[in-house]
């Protein structure tokens, strides 16, 4: 009796944490029933907002659980393999939201370029501001292995500017875009050096990306993270991501709706797609950086940036190839200018042994100069 009583707890204790999973698969099943007639007029200012906040709502709390699943096989794992779980967890779920948005509604060209370009400016220059500026207030310098980073943007240069610039002066095709020909090299190219780097993270420059005071860092994050077992985690975190991807899928209607009829820039809707896949990932960052585990934040701003743009690009370009869907990734002249200064500010702040304070503040100026640049280009 005593047993079947605890078992019971022990449903109830897990029902309670894993709120957001059902949520999710009840929304999931009640669009694919009713997901049409719903959608199918969105005229009604009231109902467009409350079809949208709802969705919104159910896909960012189903990203904070994937990211929650995460952060324990990060703990289980240890470093790097943890917050490589983490960023491929998140990553992955980014390149499939913006594979249904772009297989969904009409042709949205710009979807993918204006989400990478998104979650570039927002991790290498808010969240990475925002943790650096934090961390400096509170620590006043933090330490953080020089080599780890310099390997990250040894890649994220050549990579965000063959994916995002290069195409603006290509002669092949017309405007931002790729000929087949040349997608396939940049494809190949992304996935192939993006799985060396892998290699290399894991086996033989491992000590690159790990903290210099590991055991510290590990200890203060199996203070807050609530582990169970590698197969449990698992488990939920596909569970969690199956049902954001068909919700993604949902959300494109109201999405292009809105921006079309606000007449908002065109990268908004990215920035949205963006701001779902990053805000718990971001959080966990500054939460690193505050708790005096720069590394940690390190490995998961810059990794992400960098799985954003080896894997997002190829997976478009290959969409693209496959549904003859037109991908535009060139950037426009502005915003080329503010992804070139940030990847040479991230340079010069990296090149040190110790951050502080003030580089967290030039690199959240220059976030806050997309935000203004987004409405007043």
């Amino acid at each position: 009796m005593a047993k079947e009583h605890s078992q019971n707890d022990s449903i109830l204790r897990l029902s309670l944490v894993e709120w957001p999973l059902f949520s999710s698969i009840a929304t999931t099943l009640l669009f694919s029933i009713f997901g049409a007639t719903w959608l199918g007029d969105l005229t009604s200012t009231a109902w467009f907002a409350f079809i949208f906040i709802w969705l919104f709502a159910v896909m960012l709390a189903s990203a904070f659980a994937i990211v929650r699943h995460a952060e324990s096989l990060a703990v289980l794992l240890g470093e790097p393999f943890g917050t490589l779980v983490l960023t491929l967890s998140v990553i992955g779920v980014e390149v499939l939201m913006i594979s249904a948005i772009m297989l969904t509604g009409s042709d949205q060209p710009t979807i993918a370029r204006d989400t990478m370009f998104s979650v570039v400016m927002a991790l290498l220059g808010g969240m990475t501001g925002i943790s650096l500026l934090l961390g400096g207030l509170r620590h006043h310098e933090q330490d953080y292995n020089l080599q780890g980073a310099n390997a990250y943007l040894a890649l994220i240069i050549p990579l965000a500017v063959i994916g995002l610039v290069l195409p603006n002066f290509t002669t092949t095709t017309e405007g931002p875009t790729l000929s087949p020909f040349q997608s396939i090299f940049t494809s190949a190219m992304s996935i192939g050096i993006y799985g060396i780097f892998l290699a290399v993270q894991t086996s033989r420059y491992r000590s690159f990306f790990v903290s210099p005071d590991q055991e510290a860092a590990e200890a203060d994050l199996h203070g807050e993270q609530e582990e169970r077992s590698t197969p449990f985690h698992s488990i939920f975190l596909i569970a969690y991501i199956l049902p954001l991807v068909l919700l993604a899928k949902q959300f494109a209607t109201p999405l292009e709706y809105g921006a079309r009829a606000l007449n908002a820039p065109p990268v908004l809707s990215g920035f949205l797609v963006a701001l779902i896949i990053l805000a718990p990932e971001a959080l966990s960052a500054v939460r690193a950086a505050l708790r005096n585990q720069l590394q940690r934040s390190v490995n998961i701003l810059l990794g992400s940036v960098l799985a954003t743009i080896g894997l997002t690009v190829p997976a478009v370009l290959l969409i693209g190839l496959i549904t003859g869907k037109t991908v535009h990734l060139g950037l426009s002249n502005v915003n080329s200018i503010l992804l070139v200064m940030l990847l040479g500010v991230s340079t010069l702040t990296f090149s040190n042994l110790r951050t502080n304070a003030l580089l967290g503040a030039v690199h959240l100026l220059m976030f806050l100069a997309f935000l203004m640049l987004m409405f007043q280009g």
